[in-house]
């Protein structure tokens, strides 16, 4: 730790726990939640590295944590965010063999909106000289999910629906369907959108603010017979999507990104029709998945960042130091990754 300060710039959680609340990933003023300061470098226990910051990305799910609206609680005066890509400086017993390499990680013992992060050696993966520090920052939390995903529908299918598809995760979602010659069907918001999506490999866009939309895609539905529906929504309208599927359909959940909270209407389905409704989680998949397979989903990520067929789109860089000012607007950018730089 001797070429490492004693103490580093981070964006700290101001609340503890959970809120209670589900209001959706949108926040109206960071400041609400988060604040900047001057806190103790983390030291790395066995098995832990410590790694100094290039970019961390922006997802969903970190806006959902710092509301008190994710899976786990927060910490208070914990510093946040989930994801990035740095150097690690530092090891505990047991993590030698990353000391000097630079990784993309999820952060497990101290987050990734400040100048050093901490977590498990488990929780990095090295990264290939080509791959570009944005890459970098947002290989674990989208990819991955992107790669177990489409896994899901290929064995359901030639064809699936993908919600909130001008997301990064959508578009991934989409190029990876094309790449396995399956046929995504893209829904999204913007009619402008449509022709980006059809360039990255969705075999169908529909404009879900169209007021035909449901008759577009009920008649969609009856020809191409899509079994499985990943959404990221998980309104009203995704259960409307979900009753106009076919037989044995299956309604993925990974995301909030509206805060109204869906009614079923058809629950004969269910029975009748095989239908099921279930979650998916990226860290319970990586819990759940062998060390082997992962390490293979990790290394097909790389190729594909690396060869051009994945590539992140970035909307807007905000310096660590103006998170707190600056990360409501960042957010409002559409088609783009929020990035944060120390």
């Amino acid at each position: 730790m001797s070429s490492v300060p004693e103490t580093m710039f981070a964006v700290l959680q101001r609340h503890d726990g959970y809120s209670g609340k589900a209001t959706g990933p949108a926040i109206a003023d960071a400041a609400d939640w988060l604040e900047g300061a001057d806190i103790a470098v983390p030291a790395p226990g066995p098995g832990q590295v410590l790694i100094r910051l290039r970019m961390a990305s922006v997802n969903p799910s970190d806006t959902h944590f710092i509301k008190g609206e994710y899976g786990q609680p927060r910490i208070k005066g914990a510093p946040a965010g989930f994801e990035g890509c740095g150097d690690v400086v530092a090891t505990g017993k047991g993590a030698d063999a990353l000391m000097g390499q630079r990784v993309a990680f999820v952060a497990s013992g101290s987050g990734a909106w400040a100048e050093y992060a901490m977590t498990e050696a488990m929780m990095c993966i090295p990264l290939r000289p080509d791959i570009s520090d944005e890459d970098g920052s947002a290989q674990i939390v989208n990819p991955m999910t992107a790669m177990a995903m489409v896994d899901i529908a290929r064995s359901e299918g030639d064809a699936f629906v993908v919600s909130a598809a001008s997301s990064q995760l959508g578009k991934l979602m989409c190029a990876l369907g094309r790449d396995m010659g399956l046929k995504p069907i893209a829904l999204v918001r913007r009619t402008e959108a449509v022709e980006t999506l059809k360039a990255h490999g969705a075999a169908e866009v529909l404009v879900t603010t169209d007021p035909e939309f449901l008759k577009q895609f009920s008649t969609l539905s009856a020809q191409m017979k899509p079994r499985v529906f990943l959404d990221a929504v998980s309104d009203q309208l995704s259960e409307q999507i979900f009753v106009a599927m076919p037989n044995r359909a299956r309604w993925i959940s990974y995301g909030k990104l509206d805060a109204e909270v869906p009614k079923l209407t058809q629950m004969g389905q269910l029975i009748l029709m095989g239908k099921r409704i279930e979650g998916f989680w990226l860290t319970a998949w990586m819990r759940d998945t062998p060390p082997t397979d992962q390490a293979r989903v990790a290394g097909e990520v790389q190729a594909r960042f690396a060869d051009g067929r994945w590539k992140t789109d970035v909307s807007v860089h905000v310096p660590l130091r103006d998170v707190v000012s600056d990360l409501a607007d960042a957010l409002k950018k559409p088609d783009g990754k929020v990035m944060i730089t120390p």
